[in-house]
């Protein structure tokens, strides 16, 4: 059986493990700001800078929105239908640059893994960088993108977790992974998979159907910045990604949670991973702020909760933690009255974790006790565990880098 844990011996002697962390750096601006992100009135005030009179902005922000969202284009010499003298003005003032993919790895499962630098440089400072996941499936193809440079919490199970806060991303950092996750799959209309890219859905629909803000950090703590991207990629006239489509996952920042149904309309996840405050505010430590009935609470209020609009509980069985039966009709307690899905996801482990996945045999007790009450209980299928892309598992490698370096300074003052 696996024991709770809450902090290992050198964190309990450093004190409490925090709720939240606060942000390292903030984001600097580059010298030529990406227009990637920018909703219309962002576009018009950008070709107001550059000197578009304001009777023509309407046309150019169309043209710019058509190119950008529709058509994809990576530099403005693709876009065609705007003069040559606004095309030179606009490249020099702004870029079209999305996040750099560093490193791609791909799965026996077809998953696949993209470290990415963010644009613009950081001087003095180490590039800063997130990790985004695509997962392909017969029906669809999911993309999990990330919210902040490392995460807030510091949920004890979550590779992520561990890691520092460094800062927040803007927009346009958020909706750049959709975008090169699309230049890099051939997703744009008329564009070409490239060699060694994934197989093309069975259904015959775009590679990327799904968004889901499942990555690195929490995204109701960086919420105006998700709002503004979710609500670009879900624009219509663009990349055109149902908001049904769309699914904010959050550990349970309450006071935001009704903003997200107000301001997105998007599709809601918890996680949960408790059934009740003692085990929740080890596994989860924001519980000790926003305990489960106040969270609980905001979910039986959020905006446009139905039947067909169910809010999905992600609950990671942990063996010998919380995955007993007695734990599983808790659970179906506890949700009574709450349109809902209950996710079951298998633990993934990653170095250094102090848990276990639970048994095969107990998950599917587990779920069958869930669906008898009535309420649809997926095992979310582990995908990617093997380049360390599942669920909870998500963490930089420049953070896996300072890391190392950290113990190799550790060993050179040993021996001095």
């Amino acid at each position: 059986m696996t024991t709770l844990i809450d902090t290992t011996p050198a964190e309990a002697a450093a004190g409490p493990r925090p709720i939240e962390k606060a942000p390292l750096e903030r984001y600097v601006a580059p010298a030529q700001p990406s227009l990637v992100g920018l909703d219309r009135a962002g576009l018009a005030e950008a070709l107001a800078a550059v000197g578009v009179p304001e009777g023509q902005r309407r046309m150019r922000v169309r043209q710019l929105w058509n190119w950008l969202y529709v058509r994809g284009a990576q530099n403005f010499d693709a876009m065609t239908s705007v003069s040559k003298d606004l095309r030179a003005v606009l490249a020099a003032r702004y870029t079209l640059a999305r996040p750099e993919i560093v490193a791609e790895q791909v799965s026996v499962d077809g998953t696949r893994k993209w470290l990415l630098r963010l644009p613009g440089e950081h001087p003095g400072e180490r590039p800063h960088e997130v990790e985004c996941v695509y997962i392909p499936e017969a029906d669809r193809g999911t993309l999990c993108v990330s919210s902040q440079v490392g995460c807030t919490l510091s949920c004890t199970f979550c590779h992520t977790g561990t890691q520092r806060l460094v800062r927040n991303l803007t927009a346009g950092e958020i909706v750049g992974q959709v975008m090169l996750a699309r230049d890099r799959l051939g997703d744009w209309p008329g564009a070409t998979p490239p060699a060694g890219g994934p197989n093309p859905r069975a259904d015959g629909g775009r590679f990327i159907s799904n968004v889901v803000m499942m990555g690195m950090g929490e995204p109701l703590y960086n919420f105006e910045a998700v709002r503004d991207a979710l609500l670009v990629v879900a624009d219509g006239d663009g990349i055109a990604i149902s908001k049904r489509r769309i699914t904010l996952s959050t550990s349970g920042v309450v006071p935001n949670i009704a903003r997200c149904g107000e301001e997105i309309g998007v599709m809601l996840a918890v996680s949960l991973h408790a059934v009740d405050d003692a085990r929740r505010n080890v596994l989860v430590p924001l519980n000790r702020k926003y305990p489960i009935a106040a969270l609980l609470d905001a979910c039986r209020h959020y905006p446009g909760l139905s039947n067909a609009r169910r809010i999905t509980f992600e609950y990671v069985m942990l063996k010998g933690v919380n995955d007993s039966i007695a734990d599983a009709k808790a659970l179906v307690r506890l949700l009574a009255g709450i349109p809902a899905k209950i996710n079951l996801i298998p633990f993934n482990p990653w170095p250094g974790s102090a848990y276990e996945c639970s048994d095969w045999d107990q998950i599917e007790r587990f779920s069958e006790v869930v669906f008898n009450a009535g309420y649809a209980s997926p095992v979310r299928t582990p995908r990617g565990r093997d380049i360390l892309a599942a669920c909870g598992q998500l963490k930089s490698a420049t953070e896996k880098l300072s890391a190392r370096e950290r113990l190799a300074l550790r060993a050179m003052a040993m021996t001095d």
